[in-house]
């Protein structure tokens, strides 16, 4: 449960700062008519933390690793998006540069926090138990971050009820409230969960001589480690698809006509439904296994990309965004319990550094073919519909994964 209470602490930032008020904030204050693109400098901001995280993951982990160290690692990424977070309401109008700066470097906590949290997952549960515990993670996530989102709408909505002279003022306490809560929901981890057994510990120029070290000598045995091989090429065709539903479901509601009320709504409707589901999916994948537990959300996800060509009114939208709910989290749960069995458990922050620079590559050629499909044929359904294609891919892929093996 301490665990899992970090999925708590972060995921206010995925959804508070990341998804609503980041973006919209940036473009209409610290950009405001300056005639700076919003778009880009977003853009921008996120890719160059994402490619921070994409050069950096595998050998912050090899080097963790070595030291025994996950969690100092974890407690230092954490509280550097912590304060950098608090750190934004000091900005005024026009800073949209010293903005952007601050959420990259929040963001490169976000990420690079996230790849020590995932390889702590080895030392806190057995192997029969990590599906549950994995998925009890991604529910208090989505828990977590829609209670403290509700309560930064609403502070954004009236802000006479919080004793708040104005949106902009919420904003900018909406911030704090997510640096607060993310740097105090980190403790339960730092507290209770141990350190798991490592490496032989090295410290200094040591660790990072013999982190680059493991890390060529893990490159050298990937194609040997077949299991490992296929199944983050499978994960990365999936999740591709995944995430860019996630990414673009918005958008894809704003073409259809719907208003941003409406999709504030489905975004709020799918995290509800993710909380409980999430948590049912973990003992699902206890009982018949994480790769069974996988195929059944890549067949919804999948039914949910075909739906979409029917979607006419707004109600539709929403039951697609519950379906979605059902499976979301659970897919990304398991995925990361199945992985967890069949890497090396001595160097699973070095892997699981593969696995998150995986999950950065992701998201990459999802949005280009929506995008593309979506200029070829005006169809903001058919756009949707061509992710078919990754979700059959993954699937096909992850087949020849043997969950025996792992």
């Amino acid at each position: 449960l301490a665990w899992a209470m970090y999925d708590w602490a972060n995921s206010a930032f995925a959804m508070t700062v990341m998804a609503a008020f980041f973006p919209i904030f940036l473009g209409q204050y610290w950009i405001g008519g300056s005639g700076v693109n919003a778009t880009f400098v977003l853009g921008a901001a996120n890719s160059a933390a994402g490619v921070v995280v994409l050069l950096l993951a595998p050998l912050l982990g090899a080097i963790a690793d070595r030291m025994g160290a996950r969690k100092r690692w974890l407690l230092a990424f954490a509280l550097m998006g912590a304060l950098m977070t608090g750190l934004l309401p000091l900005l005024e109008r026009g800073q949209w540069l010293a903005a952007a700066v601050l959420y990259g470097l929040a963001n490169l906590g976000f990420s690079g926090g996230n790849i020590f949290y995932d390889a702590l997952l080895v030392g806190v549960a057995r192997k029969d138990r990590r599906d549950f515990v994995s998925s009890l993670g991604f529910a208090l996530g989505y828990i977590g971050g829609s209670v403290l989102f509700v309560v930064n709408i609403a502070m954004v909505e009236r802000p006479e009820w919080f004793g708040l002279a104005d949106s902009s003022q919420a904003v900018r306490v909406a911030f704090v409230t997510v640096a607060v809560w993310w740097a105090v929901f980190s403790a339960p981890l730092m507290l209770w969960v141990p350190e798991p057994p490592g490496l032989p510990p090295a410290k200094g120029l040591r660790a990072i001589r013999e982190g680059l070290t493991e890390i060529a000598t893990t490159l050298r045995r990937i194609g040997e480690l077949r299991n490992v091989a296929l199944f983050l090429v499978a994960y990365w065709f999936y999740i591709d698809g995944v995430d860019t539903i996630v990414r673009m479901a918005l958008d894809f509601g704003r073409q259809l006509g719907f208003g941003t009320g409406d999709l504030i709504k489905a975004l709020l409707l799918t995290n509800l439904v993710a909380f409980p589901a999430t948590l049912l999916y973990g003992a699902l994948g206890e009982r018949i296994g994480a790769r069974n537990g996988i195929f059944i959300a890549l067949g919804v996800y999948a039914g949910v990309t075909f739906g979409a060509l029917f979607i006419e009114a707004v109600w539709h939208f929403y039951v697609l965004a519950g379906v979605i709910g059902l499976v979301q989290g659970g897919i990304q749960a398991l995925s990361r319990s199945f992985y967890s069995r069949i890497i090396p458990q001595q160097r699973s922050a070095e892997f699981f550094g593969f696995y998150n620079m995986l999950g950065k590559f992701a998201v990459v050629l999802g949005p280009f073919l929506v995008g593309w499909v979506n200029v070829l044929t005006g169809s903001a359904r058919l756009s949707i519909l061509s992710l078919l294609l990754f979700f059959a891919v993954g699937a096909g892929l992850l087949a020849l994964v043997s969950e025996h093996e792992a």
